[in-house]
């Protein structure tokens, strides 16, 4: 009866068949790969890329470098070459011996001395004349053809439709 139990609790399950008595098993071996044009996988694994930037254009500059502030030769604006010359309000001329100074006020109420010749306005304007009225500055600008020619731009101590009218 020992041996009736113990069959029929030998788990019922399949069972591992039984290894053929002539061969065996022999464990498959991975192919070896013949190294590309003589170099060999340690001489791969030992040099690493390195990146030498010299002579090469830095990928995060951009192309054209725009200078704000400058001329053409280099050479940097005075302040009054960055006004339009209408963002400029004439607002005083003082006579004196030696010639006229004028005083120009910007929107912000900052204040410029113009004698004759200085440089204004951001199209080469230049001062030619300080009257006691007015001051006239030539600017340079290029007409339809590509022409460069030459403008006369008059600021106004006071503008001439105010005239007939006291205050």
């Amino acid at each position: 009866m020992l041996l009736l139990w113990i069959a029929s609790c030998g788990g019922g399950g399949p069972t591992a068949p039984a290894p053929s008595q002539g061969k065996a098993p022999v464990a498959k071996k991975k192919p070896e790969i013949a190294p590309v044009s003589g170099v060999t996988e340690t001489a791969k694994a030992e040099t690493e890329f390195t990146y030498n930037p010299a002579g090469k254009a830095d990928p995060f500059k951009p192309f054209i470098q725009l200078t704000r502030g400058l001329r053409v030769g280099g050479i940097p604006l005075t302040p009054l070459q960055r006004y339009e010359i209408s963002q400029l309000k004439l607002v005083a001329v003082i006579a004196s011996p030696e010639g006229n100074v004028a005083l120009v006020e910007d929107s912000a109420g900052k204040g410029f001395f113009l004698k004759k010749g200085t440089l204004v306005g951001n199209n080469d304007g230049k001062v030619s004349k300080i009257l006691k009225d007015r001051v006239v500055i030539e600017e340079l600008y290029q007409d339809i053809y590509g022409k460069s020619k030459n403008a006369e731009v008059t600021l106004y101590l006071y503008r001439p439709e105010e005239e007939g009218t006291e205050q």
